[in-house]
């Protein structure tokens, strides 16, 4: 009677271990069993190669210093809910950090809130938040890199002409850092390049195809247009082929990718910046474990960026940035 006594209780505890393994979240297990120290990591999103190349970095840096990482991000960048629902999942969890790209920083602030609570360390990566909570924020200087794209622009045009601009994000701090670095250029160095119409197309190639082609209709006279990010520039190469204008538009992008490396190849865009993704993600787990011991971090680090052409493009250098 014993025995069998036993043998329940043992399948029992069994079958409790196997179910809590089914709940544990992938890469997670050493972590939970206190071995390494669990960093969760909460992406804008999956579908630019740019973020792959994010989750590379990170994961680089996870093997180098010995700890365990997740990494995820909604379907789409305008899924702010989604990811909302991701970062409380990821704070469920208990890490010993979080590092986010928020969609949107108003909407991230009770996450925020409940990780300063539970004195859990958040790295910012990609876009900033409007918060003092992140101890570390990984990024390019975004408005910098705009600025680059729009001097390059207004060099091919003499200074002079009318632009527009498809921009991915009106929430998030990387989209209107792009816009206003970029327009904040021309209205000092630039004034006679006017900025005829902003739209924003939520990052998807689609929708900036047609946001781009309606801007086209409205002003015959466009010489140049800007994309905020990948989805965004590969969209408005898309519209100017369509409507036939190749080779009358100059063309400025943000980010690579393969098609907007190819448009560059083919003279379809002037050129674009782009910026170190690998690294942010590097850079993302690497605070996240200084700050996790307790170590001074830097409250803002810089990821660098670099403008590519036709020119340079091939160049070891900026080749290493490049995504594909």
């Amino acid at each position: 009677m014993q025995r069998r006594k036993f043998l329940a209780l043992a399948s029992v505890a069994a079958l409790s271990l196997t179910v809590a393994a089914c709940d544990t979240p992938a890469g997670t297990s050493d972590a939970v069993a206190g071995k390494k120290p669990y960093i969760a990591i909460v992406s804008k999103g999956f579908q630019h190669q740019f973020w792959q190349s994010v989750k590379q970095g990170a994961e680089n840096a996870a093997k180098e210093f010995n700890v365990d990482i997740s990494f995820e991000g909604p379907d789409k960048e305008t899924n702010v809910q989604q990811q909302m629902d991701q970062l409380n999942n990821a704070m469920a969890k208990n890490p010993q950090a979080l590092a986010l790209a928020a969609l949107d920083s108003k909407a991230a602030e009770g996450v925020l809130e409940d990780a300063k609570s539970k004195n859990i360390p958040v790295i910012a990566f990609d876009s900033g938040v409007d918060s003092d909570i992140p101890v570390a924020t990984a990024s390019t200087d975004n408005k910098a890199a705009a600025a680059e794209a729009a001097k390059h622009l207004a060099e091919l045009l003499g200074n002079k002409g009318e632009i527009a601009i498809i921009g991915h994000s009106q929430t998030a701090t990387s989209g209107t850092d792009r816009r206003d670095g970029f327009v904040d250029y021309l209205k000092t160095n630039a004034p006679d390049i006017k900025v005829v119409d902003i739209q924003y197309a939520d990052g998807d190639q689609a929708k900036s195809t047609d946001a781009a082609k309606s801007i086209m209709t409205a002003h015959p006279n466009l010489a140049g247009m800007y994309g905020t990010n990948e989805g965004a520039a590969i969209g408005v190469v898309n519209a100017v082929k369509e409507a036939g204008k190749t080779g009358k538009l100059v063309i400025v992008g943000f980010d690579s990718g393969k098609a907007q490396m190819d448009a560059i190849k083919d003279g379809l865009m002037a050129g674009a910046v782009t910026q170190n993704p690998v690294g942010i993600g590097y850079e993302t787990v690497k605070a996240a474990v200084a700050a996790i011991k307790g170590e001074k971090v830097e409250k803002v680090i810089d990821t660098g960026f670099y403008w590519y052409d036709k020119t340079n493009i091939a160049d070891p250098k900026i080749a290493a940035n490049l995504y594909e």
